[in-house]
C-alpha cells in the first residue's frame, strides 16, 4: 500500500501531499486546513520524496501547456506510468 497522497489544495491549487492516514492537511502556501477526504486524490506513492518529484513534473507541465489542471486521461496516464516504473502488472 503507497503511503502518501498527492493532493492540491482548493484554496490556492497548490499541489502538496499527506500522508496515508492523514484527515487534515495544513496548506504550506495559504494555510488553508484540507479535509483530504472532499480533494481528489492525483496519485498514491510510497515515499514522500517521490511525491515532491512528481509535484514539481505537474508544476512544471501545467506551466509549459498555460493550463490550471491535469485532464482526468492525464491523471489516468501519470498511475499508469507509475506502476510501470514500480515494476507493478497494471
Amino acid at each position: 500500500m503507497s503511503t502518501y497522497r498527492v493532493i492540491r489544495c482548493p484554496g490556492c491549487h497548490q499541489f502538496t501531499y499527506t500522508d496515508y492516514y492523514g484527515k487534515w492537511k495544513l496548506c504550506p502556501v495559504c494555510g488553508e486546513v484540507i479535509s483530504v477526504r472532499n480533494v481528489p486524490v492525483y496519485l498514491e506513492v510510497d515515499d514522500f520524496s517521490e511525491a515532491e518529484v512528481l509535484i514539481k513534473e505537474v508544476e512544471r507541465y501545467l506551466s509549459h501547456t498555460g493550463r490550471l489542471d491535469l485532464t482526468r486521461e492525464e491523471v489516468d496516464m501519470i498511475r499508469e506510468k507509475y506502476l510501470e516504473w514500480l515494476g507493478t502488472p497494471v
